[in-house]
Formats: C-alpha cells, structure tokens, sequence
C-alpha cells in the first residue's frame, strides 16, 4: 500500500510539470492525434514544383510529413518516367505548417498524413491535358473542364500512380478516397495489364467511396497511416489497420523502480525509491 501511494506522488509530480521525454514517456511529436483533431510538428513542405507536379495553388497549405511528402515527389516521378509528355501532377492541400483546422475546407488534413491530388486527364483524342481544377468526372469516365472542353479520366496515368503510391514500401497508404466508379476503371486496368493480385488487392482495398463526405469524383484524398514508433509518440488511427500496415510498437514492462527513473531522473527518482526498497527488503 505504502509502496503504491509513494509511486503515485511520484507519478503525479510528473504529471504536473516535472516531465521530460524518454522511452516510457515521450514528448508528442511528428504527427499528432486523428487526422481530423490533431496537430503536426516536423513537418516537410513539399516544393512548389517537381519532377513531374507543381501545386495546384499558392494559397494552399503544403507541409506533411516526410514520408508523404517524399511519397508524392516519387510517385509523380514514376508516371513522368513511365509515360513521358504528360502533364504535370495537380497537388491541393497537405496541412498546414504546424497542422489543425483548415476548415471549411476540410474536416481533416489536420496531422500532415493527408494531401488532396487532381486527376490526370486526357483529351477526348488521347491527348494528355492539364487539369485546370477539381473536374468531377462522371461513370462514362468523362467530365467538361473549366474552359468548357470534354475531356476523359486518364486510366493509364492515374492508375501508375495508385499502383506507385500502394506500392511504396515506407509511405504505408491507409486510404485513397476515390469515387466507386473511377476505383472500378483502375482495378479493370490493374488486371488487363496483369498486376499481382496481391497488389491488385491492397489497391481494391484502400482505394473507397467515402460514405461521409462528397464521392471525391474530382480528385484523390490519399492518407498515410501511423508508423509503429509514430504511435508512442501520439499518431493515431485514422482507418482500419491492414494487414500489411504497421504495428504500434509494444508496451514496456517496467517495475516501479524502473518507471520512477525514467520519468523523474536519477536525482529525484532515488529520493524516493529508497523509501520503497527500504520497505520492500525482506525481514
């Protein structure tokens, strides 16, 4: 009991100001909370432009993570490589610098795991074409611009950079929101082209309608999720966590003892271990 008592005036000393960050309490950081409450801190900006994207807009916010930011200078590259003349890719909002609310944009993008990503278009010719805005594309795979032009969801491109951004082995992709129509032309294009059904499966399932917001006919909403060491220091969730996803890293198991040094420091942990050694010394 006396034991007990003594590590929760330790504990609650801690927690009353005395903390600093170490294995068994670290300080939050990196990508913090849920992406729709939550903040960042060392985030990346991604450059205004880049092999193969520029931003769709100054006035957008454009820090993320490393990792995602990182994620869509690649995956741009790859498509700029793998079909050269194509125009650039679009990027709309990460999060802003420190993260939170960029409403009423947007409920989340609040933690930089999320970033908004403008369709690859063609002509109705076959012609690679900008994308000069959020061009919702309709179950003919065809939408007008906002010059009034037709033009058609470019199934190749778009479907080179799921595969790309899926594939990536550091980013870990949660979700790409996508309209069910457009996820239904690139999973039809994956199989024609003989993708591994493995990947075919990870794209069919990140890749989702959302059921709580616009059916993102207009662009990609593509989130990250947590890594395992980002979850001790405060990442969560934000999606279900898939098999191929990270895990969050274990719980220590520490004794009293081991949990006042760690939290206190050697100096005033040892005041008040003693005490608790004293009583637990056999008779």
């Amino acid at each position: 009991m006396i034991r007990r008592a003594l590590l929760g005036v330790a504990l609650g000393a801690w927690a009353l100001g005395c903390s600093t960050p170490s294995a068994l309490a670290p300080g939050l950081r990196g990508s913090v909370g849920v992406p729709h409450s939550g903040f960042l801190t060392g985030g990346k900006e991604l450059p205004a432009e880049g092999k193969g994207y520029k931003w769709k807009s100054a006035a957008d916010h454009h820090w993320g993570l490393p990792r995602l930011v990182e994620l869509i200078e690649e995956s741009a590259a790859k498509v700029s490589d793998e079909r050269p003349g194509s125009k650039p890719l679009h990027v709309g909002e990460l999060s802003a610098r420190g993260g939170g609310a960029l409403m009423p944009k947007h409920r989340s993008h609040r933690t930089g795991r999320d970033v908004d990503l403008l369709f690859y278009l063609t002509t109705l010719e076959g012609v690679p074409a900008a994308n000069d805005g959020f061009v919702k594309i309709g179950p003919d795979g065809l939408g007008v611009s906002g010059a009034g032009r037709f033009v058609r969801f470019d199934v190749d491109r778009n479907w080179i950079l799921v595969r790309s951004m899926v594939a990536s082995k550091k980013a870990h992709v949660q979700w790409i929101f996508i309209s069910r129509v457009l996820e239904a032309l690139l999973v039809e294009r994956a199989i024609a082209l003989g993708e591994s059904p493995e990947l075919v499966q990870r794209a069919q399932t990140v890749m989702q309608q959302p059921g709580d917001s616009l059916p993102h006919d207009d662009h990609i909403h593509l989130r990250v999720a947590c890594e395992a060491d980002e979850f001790v220091h405060g990442c969560e969730g934000g999606g279900p966590a898939w098999a191929w996803l990270p895990r969050p890293a274990r719980k220590v198991e520490a004794s009293p003892r081991e949990l006042l040094f760690a939290l206190l420091g050697p100096s005033v942990a040892g005041e008040v271990a003693e005490p608790i050694a004293t009583l637990e010394a056999p008779e």
